[in-house]
């Protein structure tokens, strides 16, 4: 199975300028634990929870810092074609729970862990309803 194949294809990103305050919202919302960063469309960085919370930590103002200052600037990305198998050795290598998908470098997806697992099991469950 291929990235494109399993990828979630609506994707929230920030932009280099987007401040702190702003990303902390959009993390708060409980449906993401790290943000792309775009320029252009093509993935120049990626901002995560960890980020902001390094920043707190140096006693910066959220108000004030944008995502350039604070992002990771070498993004870990793959390619629409990569493999599920070299996908999740790049997960569990770097430690990471999402990655950007590109192609020829523009942002046009983003794989997490759960969507890696939705895709490759199929549970039996059968639900029961009692009187």
């Amino acid at each position: 199975m291929l990235a494109k194949e399993m990828m979630n294809k609506i994707v929230t990103a920030a932009s280099r300028k987007t401040n702190g305050r702003d990303l902390a919202a959009k993390l708060l919302s409980g449906m993401y634990s790290g943000l792309p960063v775009v320029d252009e469309g093509r993935v120049v960085g990626v901002v995560t929870e960890f980020d902001l919370l390094k920043a707190v930590k140096e006693g910066k103002d959220l108000q004030k810092i944008i995502a350039e200052d604070i992002m990771s600037k070498e993004p870990i990305c793959v390619e629409e074609n990569t493999h599920v198998d070299e996908i999740i050795k790049i997960m569990t290598e770097q430690n990471i729970i999402r990655v950007p998908v590109v192609r020829n470098g523009t942002l046009i997806g983003v794989i997490s862990r759960c969507d890696i697992l939705n895709s490759l099991i199929q549970p039996e469950f059968v639900t029961f309803y009692g009187d």
